[in-house]
């Protein structure tokens, strides 16, 4: 694919505030309460219950089996005691963005499996976030499952680009990333672009930062002890995909794992053993189809089991 194609593309240009959809008014409000230190649940619950999509939302979210409860948690200001505002903040915040992401029908991208791969980096960079010593591991969470928002909203905008992209990463049998081949041809990737979107959405900078810094594993495997979030996020993006046919990164996954975690971690099969079952307990919520192959699988399917 040649660079001098596509190289005048700019990238701010693309995300303007005319491609880029409004976030709702019910999550906007969220965001600003959260910032107030003196907010209790009664205040966060006010916004959510005034929008009744977001309240069922939320209930359904409390009452899944990945948070285990006995008892049916009826109202939004208990739900909000039992498990936190952070959690509900970012719950509300990624099914926002989950509603305006569009599906730009490019090529061989596939929505649907996407936010499968997009589930499984969140639900990894949280349990890594806690090997790596965090108390609270939301915004890993929540910075992992949306870090390829961008990419959908590139496809629509620029397809011809993307599907000889798309095609590009899928005409070997071991695919490169597509960060690097937009950096090739555009000069950017699609971390820039999710970035620029969490901005222009007034997301805290923080989070934008998390998003936005996911590819710089290299960088963040020295720094796991003052920023363990970014590593997390960054080697959360070291999973497989769903649609690629084989876990091309999985050496490099394995060699970073074993480099940063502390003595006495999960192994890497317990680990993905275990964000596997946390899928299971939580894509119901987004409405999120399970996978074709589980990350233990395309592990095996790299790895020979030992033991």
């Amino acid at each position: 694919m040649s660079k001098k194609d596509f190289s005048s593309v700019n990238l701010q240009d693309i995300i303007s505030d005319g491609q880029l959809p409004a976030m709702p008014q019910s999550a906007i409000r969220l965001l600003e309460i959260s910032r107030d230190q003196d907010v209790g649940p009664a205040e966060f619950a006010v916004p959510i219950e005034s929008d009744p999509g977001l309240t069922v939302q939320v209930l359904s979210f409390v009452n899944s089996s990945y948070f285990g409860f006995r008892n049916e948690i009826s109202n939004v200001r208990q739900a909000i005691t039992l498990v936190g505002m952070r959690t509900i903040k970012n719950f509300a915040l990624y099914s926002a963005v989950f509603s305006l992401i569009p599906d730009p029908k490019c090529g061989p991208f596939d929505l649907r499996t996407m936010w499968q791969d997009s589930l499984r980096r969140g639900l990894f960079a949280r349990a890594m976030g806690k090997v790596l010593g965090m108390k609270e591991a939301e915004e890993p969470f929540a910075a992992a499952l949306l870090q390829d928002m961008a990419v959908p909203l590139l496809a629509r905008e620029i397809p011809g680009a993307y599907e000889k992209l798309f095609g590009a990463r899928g005409a070997t049998d071991c695919p490169v990333r597509l960060s690097l081949l937009e950096q090739h041809v555009f000069g950017w990737n699609h971390a820039e672009a999710a970035g620029i979107m969490a901005r222009k959405w007034n997301l805290p900078e923080a989070f934008a930062t998390l998003i936005e810094d996911h590819l710089g594993v290299d960088q963040w495997a020295d720094h796991g002890d003052t920023e363990p979030g970014k590593l997390a996020v960054s080697m959360s993006a070291l999973l497989p995909t769903t649609s690629d046919p084989i876990w091309s990164e999985q050496e490099i996954f394995e060699t970073y794992y074993r480099r940063v975690c502390p003595p006495g971690s999960p192994s890497i099969t317990e680990l993905l053993g275990q964000i596997d079952q946390e899928f299971a307990d939580f894509a119901p919520v987004l409405r999120i189809t399970p996978p074709r192959i589980t990350l233990l699988d395309s592990y095996y399917e790299v790895v020979a089991p030992v033991g």
